[in-house]
């Protein structure tokens, strides 16, 4: 009977892998999310540079979260697409998709901790990153079973902001609030190439966009958000 498990264990194992790409494609995916790791462990320094001698807590906090939200994410990415397809990246699929829930909370603190605070920055605080759990345990459990949640969950707390676009404006500098809305932009569009997974170099496109939205939402945050 164990040999029996172990043998369905092994087939579930080889299973094929649920996205597909070539050496060379995973080369682009690897390498350009690795460059965004980068980005970010320096994107980290210069905000703790930044506001650790302020003395507000506040801006800190919100800074250590968003800068390790960047990390996590970028790490994540590249690890998943360096492996070979077997169940080291089945694993590293998981905390791929789990990290993009993350980034999108992290996105979120300083501007929900700093900018608006008050109810309407409590209220989406606490709601992104309550879908945020619930999100990282539902693809924990099952990425295919819940694609679709995700898909729509992703988009829904991305833009969320607008909900609090009054107070975002009247308290957040306009060049900050257009690379704010610049940024949610790039992520955006960039999911139509994310969708476009079946034709080549699709998905390193969508990296490319990713990064744009990252680095206008860094400088909206670094230059008017904690600054």
């Amino acid at each position: 009977m164990a040999n029996v498990r172990n043998k369905k264990k092994d087939k579930k194992v080889r299973a094929p892998f649920p996205v597909s790409y070539t050496l060379g494609e995973e080369l682009c995916n690897s390498i350009s999310h690795g460059v965004g790791a980068v980005f970010a462990v320096l994107a980290l320094v210069l905000m703790l540079v930044q506001t650790v001698p302020q003395g507000d807590p506040w801006k800190t906090v919100s800074a250590a979260v968003y800068g390790a939200s960047l990390i996590l994410l970028y790490t994540m990415s590249t690890l998943y697409h360096a492996f070979k397809p077997n169940l080291v990246k089945r694993v590293f699929r998981i905390f791929d998709h789990c990290t993009i829930y993350f980034l999108i909370a992290g996105t979120y603190t300083p501007y929900t901790l700093n900018t608006l605070r008050g109810p309407w920055g409590w209220s989406l605080f606490g709601v992104v990153w309550g879908i945020t759990l619930l999100g990282v345990v539902l693809n924990a459990i099952s990425i295919e079973k819940f694609k679709v949640f995700s898909s729509i969950s992703y988009i829904v707390m991305g833009w969320a902001i607008i909900l609090a676009f009054k107070p975002l404006y009247d308290n957040l500098a306009s060049s900050g609030l257009w690379l704010l809305i610049g940024g949610g932009v790039c992520y955006t569009l960039g999911i139509i190439f994310y969708a476009l997974k079946k034709w080549r170099y699709m998905h390193s496109i969508w990296h490319a966009f990713v990064l744009a939205g990252t680095v206008m939402h860094f400088f909206s945050i670094y230059l008017y958000v904690l600054a």
